[in-house]
C-alpha cells in the first residue's frame, strides 16, 4: 500500500477545525493556494468529496467528518508528545495557547508570565483575545480565563485574582442630568450600556443581589458593545450607565471621574481563573505557565 502524504491530512484535519481555508493556512504557514491543491489531491486519491466549500465557510461532508473524527486527536496527541519531549531539554520548550479578554491579558497574564518569558526564551505564548465562551479542547487551546462561576465542571480551574464584585457606574455629568437610581429596577428608565455576549448573541442580563434576595434587569439604552473598554469609555464620555467588574473601573472612580451607584447590590464574587482539561497531562511549559499563574484567593 503507497505511503499517504501526512502533510496533506494533516492540512485537511486544520481546515475541517477551523472552517476556514484563510485561518488554516495562517496556523500551518502555507499558501491558501497551496493548501487547497494538497486537499484536492487527497480528495482525488480517496476518490470522495471530504469538504463542502461556500463562499462564506468550509465545512466536512460526512466522509470528511468520519475522517476527522478518526485522525484528528492522533495529531494532537502527537503534537503532546513532542512537548513532552522538551522534559529531556536543558530548558522547556513549546507553544502556550491561551484564550482570554483584553482586560486581564495586561492586567494579570502579561504582567506575571513576563519573567518566565524573559527567564526561558524557548517558550512561545499565543494569546486569543475572545469574549465567547470558546471550546478549549475543541479549538486546541492549552488554557483559558473566565470568571470562576462560568466554569465547566469538567475542567480544572486555577485562581488568577481576587474575589471581584461588579460595578454600576456612570460620569458626575451624566448623574447631574439624570436621578441617582436607588434599587435595579431603576435603571429601567436610565440610558444603559448594553453588552452584546458572543456566545450567546443576546444582551447581558444585570444580576444583582443583596441579603439573599436576587433581581434581574434587562436595561435598555442607546449603545451596545461586545468588549469591555468601549463601555468604560462611553460612561467617561457620559453616554449612560455601565455595568462592570470593579478592578476594570476603580481607577476612574477613586478620581471621581466616575460615580458608583448600587454598591449594595453588588455582593463579591469569583473573580479570574485559568482553567484547562483535567485529562490532559501539562508539558513542562505549561507546568510552568501554571507556577507563574497560581496565586492565593483573597477572600
Amino acid at each position: 500500500m503507497a505511503r499517504r502524504n501526512l502533510n496533506e491530512l494533516l492540512y485537511f484535519v486544520t481546515v475541517a477545525r477551523e472552517g476556514s481555508f484563510t485561518r488554516a493556512a495562517a496556523l500551518l504557514g502555507v499558501t491558501q493556494s497551496a493548501l487547497s491543491q494538497a486537499i484536492s489531491g487527497l480528495e482525488t486519491r480517496l476518490r470522495i468529496r471530504l469538504l463542502t466549500r461556500t463562499t462564506r465557510s468550509v465545512s466536512p461532508t460526512a466522509a470528511g467528518e468520519r475522517l476527522l473524527n478518526a485522525i484528528g486527536h492522533r495529531f494532537d496527541e502527537i503534537e503532546a508528545e513532542l512537548d513532552e519531549l522538551t522534559e529531556l531539554r536543558d530548558k522547556p520548550a513549546g507553544t502556550v495557547r491561551i484564550t482570554c479578554g483584553d482586560f486581564v491579558l495586561h492586567s494579570i497574564l502579561l504582567p506575571r508570565l513576563a519573567p518566565l518569558l524573559r527567564a526561558y526564551p524557548d517558550i512561545r505564548m499565543e494569546f486569543d483575545v475572545n469574549y465567547g465562551l470558546r471550546d478549549i479542547v475543541a479549538d486546541r487551546f492549552d488554557a483559558g480565563v473566565r470568571l470562576g462561576n462560568t466554569i465547566d465542571k469538567d475542567m480544572i480551574a486555577l485562581p488568577i485574582g481576587p474575589r471581584l464584585r461588579l460595578a454600576v457606574v456612570a460620569s458626575p455629568a451624566y448623574f447631574s442630568a439624570h436621578p441617582v437610581p436607588k434599587a435595579p429596577r431603576d435603571l429601567m428608565a436610565h440610558q444603559c450600556i448594553n453588552q452584546r455576549m458572543q456566545s450567546s448573541g443576546g444582551l447581558y442580563v444585570w444580576d444583582f443581589e443583596r441579603r439573599g434576595r436576587q433581581v434581574n434587569v434587562r436595561v435598555d439604552g442607546q449603545l451596545i458593545f461586545n468588549t469591555t473598554q468601549p463601555q468604560v469609555d462611553a460612561a467617561l464620555a457620559g453616554l449612560g450607565v455601565t455595568l462592570l467588574p470593579e478592578d476594570e473601573v476603580m481607577p476612574h472612580i477613586a478620581a471621581g471621574r466616575l460615580v458608583r451607584v448600587l454598591e449594595d447590590w453588588c455582593p463579591p464574587f469569583g473573580g479570574y481563573h485559568l482553567y484547562y482539561p483535567s485529562r490532559r497531562q501539562p508539558s513542562p511549559a505549561f507546568s510552568l505557565v501554571l507556577d507563574a499563574l497560581r496565586t492565593t484567593r483573597n477572600a
